[in-house]
């Protein structure tokens, strides 16, 4: 075990779930909350920040909860830990619980801990900078590291826990001897599985080029998350697309889009099933009122189909998000791809 004093058990729910706290039990990235045990900043009064900066900003939140103490005493008790991520546990995820059995561990954050939290703010936010060599990148060598994953549902979740605590762990001790990590192509020569994590990012732009072959390209108006006025930027509508790391290629492409500024708008679409709409912080503009106008549409479309509508479109109404991100329904949006692709172009000129 990386951690070999903690071994805890692991429970995986929707995003998006809400909890109260519970004795033994760390819920991170999900509950809704930011209080002792529970550490989460898809809410509206949460702090700018990902679970796992607010883990190193707030110690107390995962110290004041637990017993570190008894935890690390009671070795033979596979129980003594429990702690409640979501499914497909992400970078955010996985860092978060590396950071809280450290901090369990060792009681107190260091300074690698708080150089993890805070790349993993970069990539939470989507703000990685656009001239850093992406496959190098922690990000996009973890991402292709879970492709290799062949399990189902909580065996998958799992695995994925064990290759991110691995990798962070490499991540942490590069850092504690003087290592850069962000985007350091030199420290992983000669580790056989992060050089292939990297072929496997630098040949993934390929099928970006093929996914973009048959993308929708859009130019639409969004309007300032600072204030009034409106930008024009570049957009791209693509369903199933097959590369992994679609999203960071298309914000980088000068070469395919009219305004060389990268597609800033993104629209995917997986297996018909889930929506994703979000666009490039650094572009300064929001999707505020996209989010009402799409839950709107989705509520009349449920009433006709005489369907309840427990589950709403999420809005990114976090301040870490600040609207910058769109995400259908878990149970399905009722809505058509089109009639999703035009309330999009309803917004952009409104």
């Amino acid at each position: 075990m990386i951690l070999k004093h903690i071994t805890p058990t692991y429970r995986f729910v929707p995003y998006g779930s809400q909890f109260e706290p519970k004795k033994d039990t760390l819920i991170l990235d999900v509950g809704m909350k930011t209080i002792p045990g529970i550490i989460d900043h898809h809410h509206p009064d949460a702090e700018p920040e990902c679970t796992a900066s607010l883990i190193v900003k707030h110690p107390s939140l995962i110290l004041n909860h637990i017993d570190r103490e008894r935890i690390v005493k009671e070795t033979d008790r596979l129980h003594a830990l429990q702690i409640i991520t979501h499914r497909r546990p992400d970078f955010d995820a996985v860092t978060s619980i590396f950071l809280v059995l450290k901090l369990l561990e060792t009681g107190k954050v260091d300074p690698a801990m708080e150089k993890i939290a805070g790349y993993t703010k970069l990539v939470d936010s989507a703000s990685l900078p656009k001239d850093w060599d992406l496959p190098t990148t922690p990000y996009a060598i973890l991402r292709a590291l879970f492709l290799k994953i062949r399990k189902k549902n909580k065996e998958a979740y799992v695995a994925r826990i064990r290759t991110g605590l691995r990798f962070i762990n490499f991540l942490y001790f590069s850092l504690k001897k003087g290592y850069e990590i962000a985007h350091n192509r030199t420290l992983f020569a000669g580790i056989d599985r992060y050089e292939r994590a990297i072929k496997k990012a630098e040949d993934d732009y390929f099928d970006y080029l093929c996914d973009l072959e048959r993308c929708q390209i859009l130019s639409l108006e969004l309007p300032f998350a600072s204030g009034a006025g409106k930008r024009r930027v570049d957009g791209l509508i693509v369903r199933n697309p097959r590369s992994y790391l679609f999203k960071d290629w298309a914000r980088r492409d000068m070469t395919h889009t009219s305004l060389k500024q990268g597609f800033s708008f993104l629209m995917t679409n997986f297996g018909n099933s889930r929506y994703i709409l979000g666009v490039d912080p650094e572009m300064g503009v929001y999707l505020k009122g996209l989010g009402s106008l799409l839950n709107h549409k989705e509520a009349e479309q449920r009433k006709r189909e005489n369907r309840p509508f427990a589950e709403r479109w999420y809005e990114g109404n976090c301040p870490l998000f600040n609207f910058r991100i769109i995400d259908s329904p878990q149970d399905i949006s009722s809505l058509s791809h089109q009639e999703i692709a035009d309330t999009i172009l309803k917004f952009s000129h409104l």
